[in-house]
């Protein structure tokens, strides 16, 4: 291993990046978001970088994938298919399993660092 595989997690050194959604599954304000893929390992499965987002929701019906994230600014929401809710802010850290059913809300404009896990390599 070189030092120049050491992956910089910044907007330079990154890939901008905008999953598709279902139209049914973006709530009536929109959701707007970019990932900006920052590395990604061989088989894809193993990926991150930073994360913008705007005011919104999405249902996630499951999510995509495992994904830690680190809020950097803004606030954000989890709501599961039962109506509990947890908030996120500037600072907090929290793992989201790829079984989760339920709503991503962005209440404010929102940047995280994430990592996401996806066994298939359909995440990358």
């Amino acid at each position: 291993m070189s030092i120049d595989q050491i992956a910089a997690i910044d907007r330079e050194h990154s890939t901008p990046f905008v999953p598709t959604w279902a139209p049914e599954d973006v709530g009536p304000e929109g959701f707007r978001e970019v990932e900006r893929r920052c590395f990604a390992s061989a088989d894809g499965a193993l990926f991150g970088g930073l994360w913008e987002g705007e005011p919104g929701t999405l249902r996630v019906q499951p999510y995509p994938y495992d994904e830690i994230c680190v809020i950097l600014s803004g606030r954000v929401a989890l709501v599961d298919e039962q109506g509990g809710r947890r908030e996120f802010g500037a600072g907090d850290a929290f793992f989201v399993p790829r079984s989760f059913s339920g709503t991503w809300e962005t209440l404010e404009p929102s940047e995280k660092i994430f990592v996401g896990y996806d066994p298939r390599g359909e995440g990358a």
